[in-house]
């Protein structure tokens, strides 16, 4: 296989037409090599649409998908990044290109170990990989980053990703972001979801805005809408 041919076809044939339009996420997308975070059993899918499986029955979202959502997330150089489900680490290396500093949260301990260990061949060195469960959000990765830099964490209006689907956000981590902070995640049920924005505003409220329709795998831990049986 031609690595370079089929990460070109990746973006120009899957990504571009799906209104990734934003220059230097296509530009990152070149640039990072997706190859090296899928396992490798699962390499010669690293460039087709599809989500690639994981250990423990996990999957790497499909890149239409998370080329939208760094997208839509439009992280600055100067923030600072909580991502929820490192996975293999890929879309934490996005991120990192991106942004001050990232802070990936992965309750699995085997794909926490592969992530930063991906992540390190990467050369990618502004992300930390932290074995916990992303329900607690920004309060379990203050909890766990070193005492001196608790407070750039506390003093940043982060952005914030989850990197998989969940019912719905749960309101506890949208009250950690400060004003101005943004959080992007894919919410709903089969067979539709929406990839969604909420952003804080001065007054503490959030708006929420639906940006597209998909469908992706769900996120360990976070509850599910109690369904009744008549």
């Amino acid at each position: 296989m031609n690595i370079e041919q089929a990460r070109f076809n990746m973006i120009e044939q899957q990504i571009r037409p799906w209104d990734v339009l934003d220059s230097s996420v296509l530009s990152l997308l070149a640039v990072v090599k997706r190859e090296d975070f899928v396992p490798l059993a699962y390499r010669a899918l690293a460039f087709v649409y599809t989500e690639v499986p994981l250990p423990e029955g996990q999957a790497m979202l499909a890149p239409r998908v998370e080329a939208r959502l760094l997208q839509e997330l439009k992280v600055q150089r100067h923030e600072t990044v909580l991502e929820i489900g490192a996975g293999s680490g890929f879309v934490a290396a996005l991120l990192g290109h991106r942004a001050r500093e990232v802070i990936t949260l992965e309750n699995r301990p085997v794909l926490a170990r592969m992530a930063a260990d991906n992540l390190r061949r990467a050369g990618v060195a502004n992300v930390q990989v932290r074995e916990a469960d992303g329900r607690d959000g920004l309060a379990e990765a203050c909890r766990r980053i070193p005492a001196g830099r608790f407070m750039a964490w506390r003093r940043m209006s982060p952005a914030a990703m989850l990197s998989g689907s969940v019912s719905g956000v749960p309101a506890s981590l949208l009250a950690q972001l400060k004003p101005g902070g943004r959080l992007i995640a894919i919410e709903g049920a089969e067979p539709m979801m929406h990839a969604t924005l909420y952003t804080k505003q001065g007054d503490g409220a959030c708006s929420r805005t639906v940006l597209f329709d998909t469908v992706a795998p769900r996120l360990d831990g976070f509850a599910e809408p109690t369904r009744f049986h008549f």
